[in-house]
């Protein structure tokens, strides 16, 4: 089941920056796209596999993080 949130979130003015140049760079590429990818693997980088839950958790991040990364553009 894909489920959607929906996020508005403030970032500094150089990280807004740096993600512009990025995105302008590699047409493939869009703000979501960035977002998963980033918000993947920080939990991937955060996440405890302490319980069946956060074993399954953890293993979904992998998913979409590896996903992200080789998804072709359309």
């Amino acid at each position: 089941m894909n489920t959607t949130v929906s996020m508005l979130a403030e970032i500094p003015e150089v990280l807004h920056e740096s993600l512009k140049s990025y995105l302008e760079t590699h047409p493939d590429w869009d703000q979501d796209r960035v977002f998963a990818a980033a918000l993947s693997l920080f939990l991937l980088q955060n996440g405890t596999g302490n319980t069946p839950e956060a074993s399954r958790s953890y293993r979904r991040a992998a998913q979409v993080y590896l996903e992200t990364l080789f998804r072709n553009s359309v």
